[in-house]
């Protein structure tokens, strides 16, 4: 199948084309027929699987077969929701890219920098808005944005949407919306809470799941490092210098946990800078900015992370702590392996963390092969540590975990892993 099967205009055609791409991938062929014939769409995909193309093609194909009449100032016609700035960034980059030739107007909205620029282009009239929840009812209270024509909605990330609490936001918005109007819902996972929402928001959708449910790209090799917690950051160190690691995304738990490794990284020669919620838009925007220039070589995130940033063929994921909610095990990898890359994913675990790695293992119905470094192999008479209340971040633990049996008898390996079968942070 090409692109040019699915009904697509020339002008979309050929800025596709000037991608390089030629071929839709999965998500791409399934949902851009669905969306072009104006039927409601429920879409599990991973990341890295072209979804964010297979909503803006048909959207902006949406508007261009239904002109408004000339001379009217433009209301917002369509309306793409996201939990992160970043990720709201790159869709609107994904709208420009692919409406180069078209004559629609985009407007990406969200927090952390001056709203009044926001205000200057709103009140000059855009087809398109692109938002976090959060500043997007920030000009609905200021009475800079009127949603009362919005033909399409799209909410893109779903399930990081309510894992963010975003829930009430988003009920307050669906309020201002018209009852006629197209709704396209993307998340990596049908959860249940994800079918509770598509159930109050979807007519009568078209389902369209291409990411097996909490499974893990196929070309991300996993290992598990065993290491004392004390060690953890002269094992990182050494990872990176050992195998000459020249782009790693590294993430910690907490917003001073990135800071302070980021630091430490830095005083062990290793260039690195942290991204985390407390930061300004501005600074994020420079660390991404950075590490996708390879200026800094490492860059340490929090979990604001693992589903906002877009960064082409990504070596490698280090999970410096692992998650207390198993599923953002899977967000956090799927960072590397993108787009047919293949990528390695290398988790730090010290004693304290046992019960979480079986979580994960147990989501992902898989052990995970453990691998030691030389000069790094923990203490098998340490006692594990309690895990730090401090330490739990957005999400709290599921339940007290218990030292496991068997953690030092695994066999050790330095094999890249096996690989698996597919999936792929509240900002105003």
């Amino acid at each position: 199948m090409s692109f040019s099967s699915l009904g697509l205009s020339a002008e979309l055609l050929r800025a596709v084309a000037d991608q390089g791409y030629t071929e839709p991938t999965p998500v791409q062929s399934r949902a851009i027929p669905v969306v072009l014939a104006g039927r409601d769409l429920m879409a599990a995909a991973q990341t890295g699987t072209g979804k964010t193309a297979g909503f803006t093609l048909p959207l902006l194909q949406r508007l261009l077969k239904n002109p408004l009449e000339a001379g009217r100032r433009k209301p917002v016609r369509a309306l793409v929701l996201t939990p992160t700035r970043e990720l709201a960034a790159q869709v609107a980059d994904s709208v420009q890219t692919y409406g180069k030739y078209l004559p629609f107007t985009t407007a990406v909205i969200f927090g952390g920098v001056n709203i009044n620029p926001q205000i200057d282009k709103l009140r000059r009239g855009v087809d398109i808005v692109v938002a976090t929840p959060g500043r997007l009812l920030d000009h609905v209270q200021q009475k800079t944005i009127d949603l009362s024509k919005v033909e399409v909605l799209v909410l893109d990330e779903g399930d990081r949407m309510l894992d963010m609490g975003f829930i009430r936001d988003i009920r307050r918005i669906l309020a201002l919306l018209p009852q006629r109007r197209q709704n396209l819902l993307f998340s990596a996972t049908f959860s249940e809470d994800i079918r509770k929402l598509a159930a109050g928001l979807l007519k009568n959708p078209e389902t369209i799941d291409v990411a097996p449910r909490n499974s893990t790209v196929d070309l991300i090799s996993q290992r598990v490092y065993q290491v004392d917690k004390g060690h953890k950051r002269e094992l990182l160190s050494h990872l990176i210098g050992a195998g000459n690691w020249q782009q790693v995304l590294v993430f910690t738990r907490t917003k001073h946990g990135a800071n302070r490794l980021s630091e430490q990284l830095q005083r062990d020669g290793i260039q690195s800078t942290a991204i985390h919620g407390n930061k300004t838009q501005g600074a994020r925007t420079r660390a991404l900015a950075d590490f996708k220039q390879n200026r800094v070589r490492v860059l340490v995130a929090t979990d604001i992370a693992a589903r906002g940033l877009d960064i082409d063929q990504l070596p490698h994921v280090v999970n410096y702590e692992l998650p207390h909610v198993p599923e953002d095990y899977v967000h956090r990898i799927g960072r590397t392996g993108r787009a047919g890359s293949s990528g390695e994913a290398v988790s730090l675990v010290c004693g304290e963390e046992r019960g979480l790695l079986k979580d994960i293992e147990r989501l992902l119905r898989q052990d995970l092969p453990r691998a030691t470094a030389e000069g790094f192999k923990p203490n098998p008479n340490a006692r594990p540590e309690q895990a730090e209340k401090s330490n739990h971040g957005a999400h709290a633990p599921r339940h007290a975990h218990k030292p496991q049996p068997g953690w030092h008898s695994r066999p050790g390996s330095r094999s890249r892993g096996p690989r698996f079968a597919a999936s792929r942070s509240g900002n105003r």
